[in-house]
């Protein structure tokens, strides 16, 4: 009986993502939200928010705005606060201004702030206003003025783009059959196929082989069967 070939441990490597204008697919799912976003300084409100399911794209498409606008990127309403303070005129990102304990007090005021500046301010949430966020209702009332940038579910082209373009971001060895196997397969979300990627780059490297069909296959029924 043939010998399974030893498995090796792989490190864990940084991967460079790349987040460029040439590297954002462009397609019908993201096509009306990347138009709005990218229309700055000609927005509707001088507040966007762009709102997706997590591993639509918002960090990416926010990131080229922002690079763009020559924007500051705050990590919290506090500190988007303190940033329009210090430069009334510079163009706010926040990033995810709908994670699990951000301040919604310190939101609320930052919108009223970035209004009182007629400065700029590009929110990205998971969501419009949900009855469960936010809890404070001034804030829900404000939020549900501004205009939004809404990235829909991925499709069959988006998938297998962004599937090619998280292959090439790690150097994976794959061929183009094998691609098209994956695409087939994949679950119809951004960030499902980011875990996939991630999935066939540690079972190459622990296998010692490229990614081939039958490699594929049992990364996929793992991932199936965890899920199940």
């Amino acid at each position: 009986m043939p010998r399974e070939a030893p498995r090796q441990y792989p490190l864990a490597l940084p991967v460079e993502h790349r987040f460029g204008a040439e590297d954002y697919f462009v397609a019908g799912p993201n096509h009306a939200a990347h138009a709005l976003v990218t229309s700055w300084p000609r927005w509707p409100d001088r507040i966007l928010l762009l709102a997706g399911p997590e591993g639509a794209g918002k960090s990416h498409l926010a990131s080229i705005w922002a690079a763009t606008a020559e924007a500051a990127a705050a990590s919290s309403a506090a500190d988007a606060l303190d940033a329009l303070r210090a430069m009334p005129e510079r163009p706010i990102l926040l990033d995810d201004c709908d994670a699990p304990g951000a301040d919604e007090t310190a939101l609320f005021h930052l919108l009223n702030a970035v209004r009182e500046a007629r400065g700029e301010l590009l929110l990205t949430a998971r969501s419009t206003p949900t009855p469960t966020w936010p809890r404070l209702a001034d804030l829900a009332s404000r939020l549900r003025a501004v205009p939004v940038a809404r990235l829909e579910p991925a499709d069959d082209q988006m998938v297998a783009a962004v599937l090619v373009k998280l292959i090439d971001d790690r150097q994976l060895r794959v061929e183009a059959d094998v691609v098209e196997f994956l695409a087939l397969r994949a679950d119809r979300s951004i960030g499902a196929v980011r875990a996939l990627v991630e999935a066939l780059d540690r079972e190459s490297l622990a296998r010692g082989r490229a990614v081939g069909r039958g490699l594929a296959a049992d990364v996929i029924a793992r991932m199936q069967e965890e899920t199940d």
